[in-house]
């Protein structure tokens, strides 16, 4: 009795590399996917959610600290979550890199298989066209060659190949419609320049903010220092900005009758390039979103508001004059809140310079309303300027040697005692008021202001180029249809001996979209002829 032994069949055991290799691979495959790629463009848009929503550090610091003094602990796990510098925070960056990513592995092979199918020829003609979607037959008196030199000049424009077939028959393949695939690739490729402009966008432009008053004073783009707000790209360290200048001849306001800003309008002057050696200013006017644009960049004005012009003159005899602007806080009635701050003169004591400070704060009105004692604005217009003043001596902070803003004073010298009000009162432009050691303080007139926005951006043309590709390759994905048409012609003998050429036509559309039968229709109409024996 023979045995039959039966070779046992060994288990497959990957060693960890194969397996690390083929997480790795599995990894790429997934990530390289479009359908990853979408997730991660919506994971995109829904992380740039908090940067529109929440108080930027990088756009307005002081509002970013109040916020979160104002939410406690979840202001805090917000700030240390990097939800007040989306932008620049690590997971949106991780979101934005894999997004490239993603992209690029998924565009690559995408790009290689179409200039493949570009360069192939038409797919053979199915054997049963009367199995396909869309079909026509005839049998026609004209001779094959004159059947497919026909079909060959109604098909022109159409990718087509004409080939040999068993029984002496022919055919032609022809498909259409390959700038839909065109399209999709050029959609993807502009998403992906799009990302990338972005991002060198924020590696090379900057943004800075600065008031200048409407009274012909000037401001050149010469460093950040002249700005009051300044904010850089990683690249961007301030010491090579474009140089240009701007003055400011004056400004008007339109308002409705509910005080509700209708238009802004300035006047100004600028050079730039050779104007800054010559000397040269050019007029402009300059409104809201009418932006001057020079030397790649644009100068937005933004707003505008008041600068009330104060003299203080000590009990020597000496005076000092400031036209400082003062920060609006009702926009529907001008009202304007601030603090002009006044150094006392001839003093070489430190000490005693720092306990005679001046500062004149309070509301400034444009057309004043009195309420009792309360002043208030009727209007933003600029018809019966007033102020409700306090007059604070003593340590104004200023040498502290931190930053202090020029909208306020320094809270913390008032609680310390350091600085106490001595004077509150209302002027109207030509008045004053006295303090006791005989220092008066003179309301002489109010001055406009407004707020300009200088915005560098040298990739701005291609997102927009990229915008522009992504919109046409958005069209040709969605109204350019895949088609497909194949044309055999078969001779043929009747019973009664004559020579017959049977046609055949057959057709189908590579998408959903409807169309193609009216289409088909109509080529097959004109390849099978009038004489045709139809069936």
């Amino acid at each position: 009795m023979t045995e039959t032994i039966t070779p046992q069949r060994q288990e497959y055991r990957p060693t960890p590399g194969r397996r690390v290799l083929a997480f790795l691979r599995n990894t790429w495959r997934g990530l390289t996917s479009m359908r990853t790629a979408l997730i991660l463009l919506f994971l995109l848009a829904l992380a740039a959610l908090p940067g529109a929503l929440l108080p930027q550090r990088s756009l307005n610091e002081a509002k970013t600290r109040e916020y979160i003094e104002a939410h406690g602990w979840w202001g805090e796990l917000l700030d240390r979550l990097q939800f007040f510098d989306v932008y620049a925070s690590v997971w949106f960056s991780a979101i934005y890199l894999l997004l490239m990513v993603s992209l690029v592995g998924c565009l690559l092979p995408r790009s290689v298989d179409y200039v493949r199918s570009m360069r192939a020829k038409p797919v053979l003609t199915p054997r049963n066209l009367a199995r396909l979607p869309h079909h026509a037959r005839a049998e026609l008196d004209a001779a094959p060659d004159d059947v497919l030199a026909a079909a060959n000049a109604r098909l022109r424009g159409w990718r087509r190949a004409e080939r040999e077939e068993q029984g002496g028959a022919r055919s032609i393949s022809a498909e259409r419609g390959f700038l839909r695939e065109t399209g999709n690739l050029a959609f993807h490729f502009g998403m992906l320049g799009l990302i990338i402009a972005f991002a060198l966008g924020k590696m090379y432009s900057y943004e800075g903010q600065v008031i200048v008053l409407a009274d012909g004073s000037e401001f050149c783009n010469a460093g950040i220092y002249n700005y009051d707000s300044f904010n850089p790209g990683l690249r961007v360290d301030g010491t090579e900005l474009t140089p240009f200048c701007v003055r400011v001849n004056n400004f008007t306001a339109g308002y409705a009758e509910s005080g509700q800003p209708v238009s802004f309008e300035s006047d100004i002057e600028y050079q730039a390039g050779e104007d800054l050696v010559s000397g040269t200013w050019r007029p402009y006017h300059l409104e809201v979103n009418e932006p001057l644009r020079t030397q790649g960049d644009r100068v937005y004005l933004l707003g505008h508001g008041y600068a009330p012009t104060f003299t203080v003159t000590f009990p020597d005899g000496t005076s000092r004059t400031h036209t400082i602007q003062w920060r609006p806080v009702d926009q529907n009635t001008g009202l304007s809140e601030g603090a002009t701050k006044f150094e006392p003169p001839g003093t070489t004591s430190a000490e005693e310079r720092r306990n005679n400070q001046i500062a004149v704060t309070g509301l400034f009105a444009p057309t004043a309303a009195m309420q009792g004692s309360v002043l208030s604005s009727a209007s933003p217009k600029l018809t019966d300027p007033a102020v409700a003043v306090d007059v604070m001596r003593g340590d104004l902070g200023v040498d502290s040697g931190r930053g202090q803003s020029i909208f306020e004073i320094d809270r913390s010298m008032v609680d310390a005692g350091r600085l106490e009000r001595v004077a509150r009162e209302n002027l109207k432009v030509g008045e004053q008021l006295r303090l006791g050691d005989g220092t008066t303080v003179s309301f002489d007139g109010v001055k406009q202001w407004v707020s300009l926005q200088v915005s560098h951006d040298p990739t701005q043309i291609w997102v927009l180029g990229f915008a522009v590709v992504m919109f046409a390759g958005l069209g040709l994905s969605l109204f350019v249809k895949r088609r497909r048409l194949w044309v055999r012609v078969t001779p043929a003998t009747t019973a009664a001996g004559e020579r017959r050429t049977v046609v055949e036509v057959g057709g189908l559309a590579r998408t959903d979209q409807a169309g193609y039968g009216e289409e088909f229709t109509t080529l097959a109409g004109d390849l099978l002829t009038r004489d045709r024996k139809a069936r």
